[in-house]
């Protein structure tokens, strides 16, 4: 029998110490706030390009310079975990993100706002991927399926939260501070996080696994260089109509990760040690699972970003609103994703593609209660719970399986790998379905946005039928 027992947590002071929730809720709670930070910024853009006078692509850049440095550094931040440490670098990384976020709440110019707003990705990208790891290595069993649902939730929630409490900062506008509040509320949490996690979270061991491992500085610059090629034409391609250096980027991108993906098989026949190793990509399922994850994660992002542009330019809702609107999702992904493994063992095996298959429904039924151009009806709301269940199923069991038989030491390169997949799923999903809902879109008003939101929704189907099929099920154990 599989033990259900959680591995000692070390105090600073080598003693042990048992509270592995606290452990976990400080490393979720530093996910939650990284992860806000993509969607909370998008609801106090009109304020900060008026306050700043900011021109159009300035904006997109303080907007989208965080997701791709911390797109572009996620497999770098799982590696320096490995090799200095996962404590070390996650408190470092939650560091930098703090005094980022100070500096972005101070800056006096869109200039010194995107530079801290890449600051801050790069911080994200050093503390992320030491959520799975140290959930990996501290957490066993039933325990580690229930952190691992925990920390699925968490993706969910802190999307839909974003938008909602950037509505309520910027419209509270704290001592006519205005857009200012939505970084500068990092810095307390972050301050606190600081000081639980420095007592909660567990020495680094000096002499595990991986600490021998050489930094594979050519493997990163490639493959930094291609998740950069590929990534800002994801961002900004839509706002600047697709430009020929967009394709060039994005033909490039491709040309590299080729290249990437024959330096590191060299590198691995040759006895070196490459960015992820070997093995991790052998594990059963894996690439299986990393399809499915990029697709729930592209379905959730295209359908968080495109019903945001019907509520909000549409229908004409609030930024409070229109965030409010996403909150049965939200709830519904999280209770899902932490109960799941409760559920009747015979119904593990249909988990995932039923999941699929639900939110396929569930996309049609959306589109269908919002075709008309009115506020949704009766049907609505049980759209967005379908939604929130579906999207839950399809990704919660298919990240515990991916990590169910990652050996500990390999715990890094299986963080990185899946914190990068989930990141560039909901990259590509927004850049997908976004473009879809934009080249649809025929005029202002309603209807024009109810009919382009109603051929997303089909595109959304259609994805997640995708991830159906993607192979047999297996149950995450």
């Amino acid at each position: 029998m599989t033990s259900t027992t959680t591995r000692p947590v070390l105090s600073k002071d080598g003693g042990t110490d048992n509270r592995p929730g606290l452990l976990l809720g400080v490393v979720l709670a530093a996910q939650f706030m990284a992860l806000l930070d993509v969607f909370i910024v998008n609801v106090a853009a009109p304020t900060i390009r008026v306050e700043l006078a900011a021109s159009g692509a300035a904006l997109q850049l303080v907007v989208a310079g965080y997701t791709v440095s911390y797109a572009v550094l996620l497999i770098t931040g799982a590696r320096l975990g490995d090799l200095i440490g996962h404590r070390r670098t996650y408190l470092g990384g939650l560091a930098l993100f703090t005094a980022a976020s100070l500096a972005c709440g101070l800056a006096s110019g869109t200039g010194q706002l995107i530079a801290f707003r890449l600051v801050q990705g790069a911080g994200s990208a050093l503390m992320i991927p030491q959520v799975l790891s140290l959930i990996q290595r501290n957490f066993t069993g039933e325990n580690r399926a229930r952190a691992l649902g925990a920390y699925s939730a968490v993706l969910a929630t802190g999307a839909a939260a974003g938008q909602v409490v950037g509505g309520i900062l910027v419209s509270a506008d704290l001592f006519g501070t205005g857009w200012r509040p939505v970084f500068l509320v990092n810095v307390p949490i972050g301050l606190a996080l600081l000081a639980l996690g420095a007592r909660t979270l567990p020495r680094d061991d000096r002499t595990g696994p991986g600490r021998t491992r050489a930094l594979d500085l050519p493997g990163l610059l490639l493959l930094a260089a291609a998740v950069s090629l590929l990534t800002v034409p994801l961002v900004l391609g839509e706002e600047q109509g697709w430009p020929l250096w967009a394709w060039l980027s994005l033909g490039g991108s491709l040309l590299l990760l080729a290249v990437f993906v024959a330096y590191e098989s060299g590198l691995a026949r040759r006895g070196g040690a490459p960015l992820i190793a070997p093995r991790v990509l052998r594990v059963p399922g894996m690439g299986r699972a990393v399809l499915r994850i990029a697709v729930a994660m592209g379905v959730n992002a295209g359908f968080l970003f495109t019903l945001t542009l019907h509520l909000q330019g549409g229908l004409g809702h609030s930024a409070l609103r229109a965030g409010l609107t996403f909150g049965p999702a939200a709830v519904v992904f999280g209770v899902v994703g932490l109960t799941w493994r409760r559920w009747p063992a015979r119904t593990q095996r249909a988990l995932i593609p039923g999941g699929f298959l639900l939110t396929a429904a569930s996309a049609l039924g959306l589109g269908l209660s919002l075709g008309g151009g009115g506020a949704g009806g009766p049907g609505l709301y049980p759209a967005l719970c379908g939604l929130g269940a579906g999207i839950a199923l399809a990704f919660s069991p298919a990240l515990t399986g991916a990590l169910a038989t990652v050996r500990p030491e390999d715990a890094a390169d299986a963080g990185g790998l899946l914190a990068t997949v989930t990141q560039l799923g909901q990259l590509v999903g927004v850049a997908a379905f976004g473009t879809l809902f934009l080249g649809r879109l025929t005029g202002p008003g309603a209807q024009p946005s109810a009919d382009a939101l109603w051929a997303t929704t089909l595109a959304l189907a259609a994805a997640a039928l995708v991830g159906a099929v993607a192979g047999p099920s297996r149950r995450a154990r």
